[in-house]
């Protein structure tokens, strides 16, 4: 027998929910690391484009910070019936590496979940990161 649901809150009766009918904007905006002695991601930038959610990420570098460039997220609602935004996920192919980001709203704050697994021969080993951002009004210059 084919299972059809994992649990109780799964088994719900609900017209089918398309990844466009989810509300997003709880999730979309510029988040700022709160902690300002990350070593990790500093700012994700949230945006809708051709209906999908994109970000873009940039980490603490040497010199500044570094661009790891944008990629598409899948959203998830926040239950099996909801329309209501609630986290998403998404993947960075930064060549050595592959970070894995999954995020949900709490209390305001965008908390992320990274993931980084490395693919070249370093010897590092993979490890998990979860940071808090909040969201900001662009009162701030990002380029310096």
């Amino acid at each position: 027998m084919k299972m059809q649901f994992a649990q109780i809150c799964d088994l719900v009766e609900t017209e089918p929910i398309r990844d466009r009918d989810i509300d997003r904007r709880a999730l979309i905006g510029n988040w700022i690391n709160s902690n300002p002695d990350t070593t990790s991601i500093t700012r994700v930038n949230v945006y809708e484009a051709d209906g999908k959610l994109q970000l873009q990420a940039f980490a603490v570098g040497p010199n500044g910070p570094i661009d790891w460039g944008t990629t598409a997220a899948d959203v998830f609602a926040a239950g099996p019936a909801s329309r209501t935004g609630a986290g998403f996920a998404a993947t960075f192919d930064l060549g050595f590496a592959e970070v894995r980001l999954q995020a949900m709203i709490m209390k305001g704050l965008l908390v992320l979940a990274q993931f980084y697994l490395f693919k070249d021969d370093s010897g590092r080993d993979s490890y998990f990161l979860r940071e808090y951002y909040a969201k900001t009004h662009d009162l701030f210059n990002y380029d310096n």
